[in-house]
């Protein structure tokens, strides 16, 4: 092998309803990659268990997510659509690289500060071990891209992290199996067995703010369902919502420029620059100088529009969970089988008897 074959992976966390920010920010974008790439995509509900472990009915959002994946237009026979929960391999490999990873990187990710609060002593050591199973979901496929969000790109660095010194750690162990490539460090050829993986930016993500609040981030967890645009919501709900939606007294600036300060103006704006898949100029252009009470309506018939289908799609696959869960096996399966080669490999590279 000369060079790692190209893989995307990214997951999904079945924690509350998925919502417009998670489809303009990744869903959308991983419809968009399947169509060059091969894809796995998967419903991390092991990760789940990280933010709450007892979940009221973790099967429906574990379906949830599988049928906005396939609402969206994500093909599960040409790639990959699976629970990870399904491959066991996932844990193994976190659990080595536990090992290899040192307790001063884990103190550095700002994530486990951020959810932990400040009573950190009574955060789970799953909380605290999240980016080490998110480096393995990741390199038990070799994956080398991983789409991400700011949130995000620390763990991608710790994951590589990880795989430079299993890499320099095992590489006497990995140069006779034939099984690595020699990638460079610095000036220094080392014959890698996992990937260094690349984050998968493909220009700027929109940020999706509140609708009740354009300085916060649209979340699952806000309290206020009207905060939010849910990819489950019907035709009413959107109106209601993007209707109710805060706003300014004053109209629509002519350019960009006139944005700053105006939080609510800057996000419903953006918003209907991503689903119209324009820039916030080209918006602006248009709209520039009209009040909200304009602006609004133009934007609920766009957010229907694109909306609709998947919200129509999603309900009727929600419809026949059977068909959803054979999906879910199907790619299990797959998943497993190449998770399973890259254990091998690894037990081998380690020194596992087997």
């Amino acid at each position: 092998m000369t060079e790692f074959k190209p893989l995307v992976f990214s997951g999904v966390q079945p924690t509350g309803n998925l919502h417009l920010g998670n489809y303009l920010g990744a869903i959308r974008k991983f419809v968009a990659l399947q169509e060059n790439n091969d894809c796995i995509y998967c419903v991390v509900d092991m990760h789940a268990l990280t933010a709450q472990l007892v979940h009221e009915d973790m099967p429906t959002q574990i379906r949830s997510i599988t049928a906005a994946f396939l609402a969206a237009g994500i093909d599960p026979e040409k790639h990959i659509v699976f629970n990870q929960s399904q491959v066991p391999q996932h844990a193994e490999l976190a659990w080595i690289f536990n090992c290899v990873a040192r307790i001063g990187w884990m103190n550095r990710m700002t994530q486990f500060k951020d959810k932990a609060g400040k009573d950190r002593e009574q955060a789970s050591l799953g909380l605290y071990a999240y980016p080490s199973l998110m480096a393995a979901d990741i390199l038990v496929y070799r994956a080398t891209h991983v789409p991400v969000g700011d949130d995000q790109k620390q763990h991608l660095e710790l994951a590589r992290d990880i795989a430079m010194k299993f890499n320099l750690d095992f590489h006497d162990k990995i140069v006779p199996t034939g099984l690595g490539i020699d990638i460079k460090v610095g000036e220094e050829p080392v014959h890698a067995y996992f990937p260094m993986v690349e984050p998968l930016i493909d220009g700027p993500a929109p940020r999706v703010m509140s609708l009740k609040d354009g300085s916060k981030k649209m979340s699952k967890s806000d309290p206020s369902d009207l905060s939010r645009i849910n990819l489950m919501d019907d035709q009413d709900a959107i109106s209601k919502k993007i209707r109710k939606a805060k706003t300014d007294p004053d109209a629509l600036p002519s350019e960009t420029e006139g944005l700053k300060g105006r939080p609510e103006a800057d996000n419903l704006v953006g918003i209907f620059a991503a689903l119209a898949d324009k820039s916030k100029a080209d918006v602006l252009t248009e709209f520039g100088g009209q009040q909200f009470s304009v602006f609004k309506p133009a934007l609920i018939d766009l957010a229907v529009e694109v909306l609709a289908p998947i919200n129509a799609e999603m309900r009727r696959l929600m419809e026949d969970p059977g068909h959803i869960d054979a999906v879910l096996r199907d790619g299990g399966a797959r998943a497993r089988a190449r998770a399973e080669k890259t254990m091998n490999e690894v037990r081998d590279i380690i020194g596992f008897v087997r």
